[in-house]
């Protein structure tokens, strides 16, 4: 484990079963923090990612949560904190890529998109904040595509992305006296379930000529939830190979 003073902290990562959100719920546990992750439809995968942290000496439960669902996302909180007695951060990944054009979207898919990646991620940060000790941090995974679409059919995904990037300020004034500090990472394309299909296309589009690797991600996690990243608060932090640029 990190020599980090992270002794008996806790953290919530919503969506930690795979993908990025596995990446940072394996990182955090290294820098000592306890673990709740939160699954919506893979068990197995949620089991694989307690099991990585269990046998590296950490402590991790897997909490089944829709994080279209406000009252499963409030059940999470709840019993992470039942679970491991406080609440000192909260990761907010979980989400879902809708692609089309104006045209084609469905009501459907435009709403999934904004309750699970705007609602959602809002409603996380609200519970998690009720429970959270002061001096806390919330992080939010959004993407860069809160800036650049960069590809046809991204609309509905870069509207939800952007919209977390303008929440994240806001909220980071509502918990400032509190001292709990409230950023996002912006990432880009990033080696996932997700991107599959897509990833090896949009690495020949990438300044440094690769995607990027979950750990990374969970890299700039590890740090805005650590003591040293308390001055910084409502800030995206992008970290793309240089897409956007």
């Amino acid at each position: 484990m990190s020599a980090m003073n992270n002794a008996a902290k806790v953290a919530l990562v919503f969506g930690g079963s795979r993908g990025i959100g596995a990446s940072i719920a394996r990182r955090l546990a290294a820098d000592g923090f306890q673990v709740a992750l939160t699954y919506v439809s893979r068990p197995d995968k949620a089991d694989e990612t307690v099991a990585a942290i269990k046998a590296d000496g950490g402590a991790a439960i897997a909490i089944q949560a829709d994080s279209a669902n406000p009252a499963d996302i409030r059940n999470a909180v709840d019993q992470t904190v039942t679970s491991f007695g406080l609440l000192d951060v909260a990761v907010i990944n979980a989400g879902v890529l809708k692609m089309g054009t104006v045209d084609a979207v469905s009501i459907e898919d435009l709403d999934l998109s904004l309750n699970v990646n705007v609602r959602g991620v809002y409603l996380a940060i609200q519970a998690a904040a009720r429970e959270m000790k002061d001096r806390g941090r919330i992080i939010t995974i959004g993407s860069n595509t809160a800036i650049r679409t960069g590809s046809v059919g991204g609309s509905v995904y870069s509207m939800t992305k952007a919209a977390v990037a303008a929440m994240v300020k806001g909220i980071a004034l509502d918990l400032a006296p509190r001292g709990i500090t409230v950023n996002n990472i912006q990432p880009g394309p990033t080696r996932t379930d997700m991107t599959a299909e897509m990833i090896d296309a949009l690495a020949t589009i990438v300044p440094l000529k690769r995607v990027g690797d979950p750990d990374e991600i969970a890299a700039l996690a590890s740090y805005l939830a650590g003591e040293t990243a308390g001055y910084m608060t409502g800030a995206s932090l992008t970290i793309d190979g240089g897409f956007v640029l």
